[in-house]
């Protein structure tokens, strides 16, 4: 492999920039520019010079042998000066050096893939955690890079391949002194991943929301104080405030930390029959992005709509307090009921984020339902007495090959493309 290099932290001045080096030269690189290579895994702090032997400042120099660094090759570290100016010298130096190419997005990430210093679930905990907006987000991404899912994965494939071995002994040794009955334990194997698979993949839509944020959209008829509510909320002119009805004809979002959780609020256009074109898209608009909402808050001026059917989680009450008086009401104006609101909204979105397995994305999902898809084939055949143990076998066998795919371990090379473009350079 080249050796490759690339600044690790935010592009710009800062206090401190870091420049990492990773591949089989990379101890080249500080003899080039220290004159030595500092003992590994322990800070030193070294002069740097280009190739005429001019200071290019003083560093501190982090060196890592093959197996102990975040790429599983020889690395190297440099924690230099923050100006933008010091910060190319030692990317021009690094240029200069023969084999030596930067590193493209995600590279050291991808690199640690491969030298299975990480695996699939792993990589995509630590993009989470890179974009992690919240506490309730952090925890989540924290969880799954640590390997909380690979962990899970492991277990479930260890019980699934004992499971193939049993079945195996009585298919290769059918002539031997063997158990001529292993369906029973085989059985017992099966029904402890599945429940744990549907535990997994019960979670994974709570999960998904930590991960992207949940979504509260504000609906009712025209003038009713949406838009003045979701001004409250978020402290700020977000939307347009008119009397004239139907001014909001798109859907305006805020999004908003709620206790660690993300959340987006959504103005919606007024609901109501019209004959403007325009007006009756932006209701539709209105209407669907409702329907996808965890939570719909429908403000009311006490008239049945034919719109809106409430949920178990919805919340209905009664727009403009301030002018209508009574209870179960909200004023965005005054303030009235708006912080009862959103206690009621972050209560109601803590329980359903407390629901959140370590399975979060999309692939995991279709990965564990293949399995379970299996297991459930599995059992299926089992209760019904077959016989045929090659066909146990083989939808074991597929199984393993979904949980193997969960984490990368086969066919997953057309996903990796698309999962590392997404990390910053130097990642």
């Amino acid at each position: 492999m080249d050796t490759i290099y690339a600044l690790a932290t935010a592009q710009g001045k800062a206090g401190v920039a870091v420049v990492r080096v990773s591949g089989p030269d990379a101890w080249k690189s500080a003899l080039h520019l220290c004159g030595r290579v500092p003992a590994p895994r322990r800070a030193s702090l070294c002069r740097l010079t280009d190739a005429n032997d001019h200071l290019i400042d003083c560093a501190l120099v982090l060196v890592f042998e093959k197996g102990a660094s975040f790429t599983g090759e020889d690395c190297v570290e440099y924690h230099l000066h923050g100006s933008r100016a010091i910060v190319a010298a030692v990317l021009k130096a690094l240029a200069d050096l023969d084999d030596f190419r930067l590193a493209e997005p995600g590279e050291f990430t991808r690199r640690a893939l491969e030298n299975g210093c990480m695996d699939l679930t792993e990589v995509e905990g630590l993009a989470d955690l890179i974009d992690a907006e919240t506490e309730a987000q952090r925890r989540l991404a924290v969880r799954v890079f640590e390997g909380a899912l690979g962990a899970k994965v492991a277990r479930w494939r260890e019980q699934l391949v004992h499971a193939m071995a049993l079945l195996a002994v009585t298919i290769d040794f059918s002539d031997e002194d063997v158990p001529d009955d292993v369906t029973a334990e085989v059985a017992t194997l099966m029904r402890s991943v599945q429940e744990d698979l549907q535990v997994e993949l019960t979670g994974i839509s709570a999960a998904e929301r930590v991960r992207d944020g949940f979504e509260v959209a504000i609906i009712g008829p025209p003038n009713i104080g949406k838009s003045t509510l979701l001004n409250a909320l978020a402290g700020r002119d977000a939307a347009l405030i008119s009397d004239i009805a139907g001014t909001t004809r798109d859907v305006i979002e805020v999004r908003m930390d709620l206790s660690g959780l993300p959340v987006t609020f959504l103005d919606t256009a007024g609901l109501r029959d019209t004959n403007d074109h325009v007006e009756t898209l932006g209701i539709a608009r209105a209407l669907k992005r409702a329907e996808q909402a965890d939570i719909r808050v429908f403000l009311t001026d006490g008239r049945v709509t034919d719109h809106f059917m409430p949920e178990p989680d919805d919340i209905v009450l009664r727009g403009k307090s301030d002018l209508t008086g009574g209870s179960a009401g909200i004023s965005g104006k005054t303030g009235e009921g708006v912080s009862e609101l959103l206690a009621q909204i972050t209560a109601t979105l803590q329980q359903k984020a407390s629901q959140a397995g370590v399975a979060t994305q999309e692939r995991h999902r279709i990965a564990m339902k293949r399995a379970n898809e299996r297991l459930e084939h599995v059992l299926m055949l089992v209760e019904i007495g077959t016989e045929q143990t090659e066909l146990l076998a083989e939808d074991l066998r597929q199984a393993v090959s979904a949980l193997d795919a969960l984490v990368g371990k086969v066919d997953v090379e057309d996903l990796l493309d698309s999962i590392f473009k997404n990390f910053c350079l130097g990642k």
